[in-house]
């Protein structure tokens, strides 16, 4: 039987308990019982070793509140791997730093194809769709290393940091297997660096990336560690990370790409922002209100959680938030 419980934010005061005072706990209990009986939960990543053998029925999902409150139901805490949920993250501390420039680089348009696809990057010279597809991704690494000097240790620490947990760490083992699996990726830099769109060298760039793919987090983490873009770009400790404009921008990349070529059928299902991985999480936004984390590492041939997505769509149409 699914069970929710609640955790304060490590760090803060915990807040005062008030019985029924969380919202959702209902909500998520009925979902995680709905999940139990999809007949279809999807396929875990085979294409990276570390990930191929999650049992596709797993699942877990957290509501973090704006004031830091968290809780959730089934492996809420257990940590995996959170792959391109990282994106969201080096995408908030590059534009943070680099502001409107970042763009010059990275286009903000949905791309209809695969997330590791070369024949854009040719008509388009080099500039990718989006910073959440790979190539787009990876100039988003390039352009938080040069401004920082380790790109994957600033998404780690932020992280760690709007989490409040320390434990929050990078996974060798997982950017050593994507390393050895990673020529679409070296493909995609060399024909960007062709056009002048990166600067660091090829290696030390995939490098980068890789580690910072390989971030193990569970859904408490990370539905506590987005709460700036459901509180308008405002940190936990509440200094800014993002101008108001900014998170804007942020989460409507989100909610039109953040989901692979699978964007608008996430937009229909579910109508939040949101970003996936292919270690099964799903990371969604309702601004204002909570922000959303579930798992579950069975895919479906997009590289979305198959039971995340259908979460995610119960919750929405269960509650009635969305942003139409």
């Amino acid at each position: 039987m699914p069970h929710t419980s609640a955790a304060p934010r490590i760090g803060t005061p915990a807040p005062r308990p008030r019985p029924g005072s969380h919202r959702f706990s209902s909500v998520i209990n009925r979902i995680a019982e709905e999940m139990n009986t999809l007949d279809d939960h999807g396929t875990p990543a085979d294409y990276i070793p570390m990930l191929a053998d999650a049992d596709p029925r797993r699942f877990g999902m957290a509501v973090a509140e704006p004031d830091g409150t968290v809780y959730g139901v089934g492996d809420w805490r257990q940590p995996f791997s959170t792959q391109s949920i990282s994106k969201v993250f080096a995408l908030a501390l590059a534009l943070s730093l680099d502001g409107e420039q970042l763009w010059r680089g990275v286009g903000r348009e949905p791309s209809g194809n695969p997330f590791n696809s070369l024949v854009q990057l040719e008509y388009e010279n080099g500039i990718p769709r989006n910073p959440f597809i790979n190539a787009g991704a990876l100039v988003v690494t390039d352009r938080l290393q040069v401004l920082t000097g380790d790109a994957a240790g600033q998404v780690r620490d932020l992280l760690r940091t709007e989490s409040g947990n320390a434990a929050i760490d990078f996974v060798p083992q997982v950017a050593a297997s994507e390393a050895a699996f990673g020529d679409r990726n070296a493909a995609l830099a060399h024909f960007m660096a062709s056009y002048g769109n990166i600067t660091l060298p090829v290696p030390a760039l995939l490098a980068a990336y890789f580690r910072q793919c390989s971030i193990e987090a569970s859904c408490a983490d990370l539905a506590l560690a987005a709460g700036f873009l459901a509180r308008r770009g405002v940190r936990a400790d509440g200094s800014a990370l993002l101008t108001r404009s900014q998170a804007k921008q942020v989460n409507a990349v989100m909610l039109t790409c953040g989901t692979y070529d699978a964007a608008g059928e996430f937009a229909y299902r579910v109508g939040l922002p949101g970003k996936s991985g292919v270690g099964g999480g799903i990371i969604a936004i309702v601004p204002g209100v909570c922000t959303l984390c579930v798992w579950s590492p069975g895919l479906d041939k997009r590289g979305n959680s198959v039971a995340g997505v259908s979460a995610l769509d119960r919750f929405t149409t269960l509650t009635g938030l969305s942003v139409f």
